[in-house]
């Protein structure tokens, strides 16, 4: 194998994960796959599912509805499961775009509205939007056209030619409150949401972990909110509720502490057995920040300096998938 097939770009928020990415899509297709094994990115993220999420409350208070999804703007999901419908929704675009599949037949609002009911139903949420009046589904739909339309557009633009030469990228991040003990409990942590994934996934990836603490995750992402730009990947900001309850701690390292081969993470689904390699790229003292300038402003020494570190952790990923 020359390249990755799937990468897992996981750790807490504002770790710097998408920052990587951003650099990676400033790299050439020669340096991505010699110095880090990686073909040109095609890129998933689960956020764009949860800032639509937060939309369709906005829209339902804003007729005075009950939420659906979360207890307000600053709190977390009202059902934790939603997590896992996350982990089905990424499944979904992972299968869409191995088939390339594009669906015009309705529009774009509906279409997010009714995956979202699908997935929640595979986790064991009731559907939410089948209860709902047709004249309340339609004041959401007209809330959030643009935003579906966007992120569909976004989905099919990623769509290649060929996967020949091709790394997929699957960000996300998961945790538990501050000061839970291990393991994490249902449906919290990396343990339960890597467990939702498609088997052709786990057997084809390698997860490349984003380490800082908690207090330096809560700290740049602090930091990095802008509040007139909140559905962007670099700029968004979690509220600090969210922050504690669900990103309090995460349970990587006990995962790969109680892993049966070491520098992996044990995932069983049902009762199939997926060790997945694991690298854990140290970001403690913040190289990633300076990546969320203008590209043409980044300092070059620093530039080098997380080249050399990012090779170093994906170098270990490779020879560990030997």
């Amino acid at each position: 194998m020359k390249m990755f097939d799937i990468v897992l770009l996981l750790g807490l928020p504002a770790s710097g994960k998408s920052e990587i990415r951003r650099l990676m899509a400033s790299m050439s297709d020669q340096e991505l796959e010699k110095d880090f094994h990686i073909g040109k990115t095609i890129d998933m993220d689960d956020f764009p599912y949860v800032f639509i999420m937060r939309k369709i409350d906005e829209a339902l208070e804003n007729i005075n509805q009950p939420r659906l999804f979360y207890f307000s703007d600053e709190k977390p999901f009202i059902d934790p499961r939603n997590w896992l419908t996350l982990m089905h929704l990424l499944n979904e675009d992972y299968r869409d775009l191995k088939q390339k599949s594009m669906f015009k037949d309705e529009l774009p609002s509906h279409f997010v509205m009714r995956r979202i009911d699908i997935a929640s139903q595979k986790v064991g949420i009731q559907p939410r939007f089948q209860k709902l009046r047709k004249d309340i589904l339609n004041q959401i739909s007209k809330y959030i056209e643009k935003d579906a339309e966007g992120m569909l557009e976004q989905k099919y633009k990623s769509y290649p030619e060929t996967f020949e030469g091709k790394t997929i990228m699957i960000e996300f991040a998961r945790g538990g409150s501050d000061g839970s003990k291990m393991p994490l409990d249902f449906p919290f942590g990396y343990s339960h949401s890597l467990a939702q994934l498609d088997d052709d996934i786990l057997r084809k990836s390698v997860i490349f972990y984003n380490w800082v603490t908690p207090a330096e995750s809560r700290r740049k992402n602090s930091e990095r909110a802008n509040p007139d730009d909140p559905g962007s990947i670099l700029h968004h900001g979690v509220p600090i509720e969210v922050m504690l309850k669900e990103y309090g701690t995460d349970d990587i390292f006990w995962l790969e502490k109680t892993s049966e081969k070491s520098n992996t993470v044990t995932v069983i689904k049902n009762s199939k057995k997926f060790m997945i390699p694991l690298g854990i790229f140290d970001n403690g003292s913040d190289r990633t920040t300076f990546l969320r300038s203008d590209p043409d402003l980044w300092d070059k020494n620093k530039v080098k300096e997380i080249k050399h570190a990012l090779k170093s952790t994906f170098d270990q990923l490779f020879c560990s998938q030997k």
